[in-house]
């Protein structure tokens, strides 16, 4: 039967009539209307990371919407649950003297950064510095900005002309972003917004002193540096934001995702005292006109306090790191099958298996053709550009793992190619 629903990222002359539907979820796991299960090998979208079916989490929602569902955070209306977070998200993360601006999800998140980095430099009197720095493989959510910036080429073509002063720079090439640096000049650049491990992109992990060399850039140039913590946050990378690993304390950072783990939608940014104070020094003086309707949503704010308190009493944070040497000698393996180019894994609890090309090139749509391979095996993973992508719930346990592996093995057997890839030399 035909449906009206437009799926986001999706060929809907193919997917229409053919939806796999979930129905029901609990811990780690997801069921379908027959009732069959699936591990959630992807966490739905890289955020379910306390697991499916929290109570409390509910309750907390269900509580807060009895007393106050919504009502606006503009000019002077507040109310305590967005009051409450921001407190606490300031408190954990790595930025000085920190404010918290909230919005409905991370394209929300990343627009407001982009936008304060700009306005923070004409602010200041620097109105050359407007041009943004990203990364190849990045991806920062699909508003105007995030689009414009993205390292992912697909998801910035067919749209006409999007906001232009921005450069895309080399991934993992630290000699490669001073060069743009140089070519565009520092005192043009308003920030560089980066991941520390790209998600949608690829899970591409980080090479040593990279992310450390880019803040000390920034710093040396007087570039804002902004973490895109979206996917890597909230224990996925073992830490609060991610980013506290390599010791930078960034001038903004962008999150959503894991704050709720999913179960509404909220996003904000962290912004630093020095990037605010041009709006929090002198009243009357200046006024940031920016803010989606939702911004501090009384009951989405009630969810992430609560989604907070289950991280801190089952010390879910530390799990990413805890679960990346796990989930890397499961899937290491896979690196001697014939029809795997790479698998990236190791660092936090989330990795990628890239297909070969001759495998990208025989069979079409290969990612997806192996994303319902898997499906048929009882897990669900992400099909992404080359490859498929995992990064189960933070509660995900050690047979869990072993199943992600079997699941994908078996898709990567059943692959529909006429001949097969021949094996590397000593494999």
């Amino acid at each position: 039967m035909s449906t009206r629903l437009w799926h986001p990222f999706s060929d809907m002359a193919a997917v229409d009539g053919n939806e796999f539907i979930v129905d029901r979820a609990e811990g780690a796991y997801v069921y379908d209307e027959a009732g069959r299960a699936y591990l959630d090998g992807c966490a739905s979208l890289w955020y379910c990371n306390v697991g499916h079916g929290r109570q409390e989490i509910v309750d907390a929602a269900m509580a807060q919407m009895s007393k106050l569902e919504a009502y606006s955070c503009f000019a002077d209306i507040a109310n305590r649950p967005a009051l409450e977070l921001a407190e606490r998200l300031a408190d954990l993360a790595p930025v000085e003297d920190a404010k918290v601006f909230f919005g409905s999800g991370g394209a929300d998140a990343i627009d407001t950064a982009v936008k304060l980095a700009r306005a923070y430099w004409q602010a200041r009197g620097e109105h050359q510095r407007v041009h943004v720095v990203s990364r190849e493989t990045g991806y920062h959510g699909t508003h105007g900005y995030g689009t414009s910036i993205t390292g992912i080429p697909p998801n910035r073509e067919g749209w006409g002309v999007l906001a232009g002063e921005n450069t895309v720079a080399p991934l993992h090439d630290l000699d490669g972003v001073e060069k743009v640096f140089a070519e565009v000049g520092p005192e043009r650049i308003a920030a560089f917004v980066i991941e520390p491990v790209t998600g949608a992109g690829g899970v591409h992990l980080p090479t040593d002193g990279y992310v450390e060399g880019v803040a000390e850039l920034c710093r040396r140039h007087g570039v804002l540096l902004v973490i895109d913590a979206v996917i890597c946050g909230f224990g996925r990378l073992g830490t609060w934001f991610g980013i506290e690993r390599f010791g930078v304390r960034p001038d903004m950072i962008t999150f959503a995702k894991g704050v709720t783990s999913g179960y509404l939608p909220l996003g904000g940014v962290v912004v630093s005292g020095e990037v605010a104070a041009p709006w929090w020094t002198t009243p009357g003086e200046r006024t940031l006109r920016h803010g989606p309707t939702y911004s501090g949503h009384p009951t989405c704010c009630a969810a992430g306090l609560a989604t907070l308190d289950v991280y801190e009493r089952e010390n879910l944070i530390a799990r990413g790191g805890e679960l990346e040497t796990p989930l890397f000698e499961a899937l290491a393996p896979l690196t001697s099958h014939p029809y795997v180019h790479e698998v990236r894994a190791g660092f936090g609890f989330l990795a990628a298996v890239e297909l070969e090309q001759d495998v990208l090139d025989g069979v079409p749509d290969a990612p997806n053709v192996l994303l319902r391979a898997a499906r048929k095996n009882g897990v669900l993973v992400r099909g992404l550009g080359k490859g498929v992508a995992v990064s189960p719930p933070l509660i995900a346990n050690d047979e869990d793992i072993a199943l992600l592996a079997e699941a994908i093995r078996g898709g990567l057997d059943s692959l529909p190619l006429e001949a097969p890839v021949p094996a590397a030399p000593g494999a």
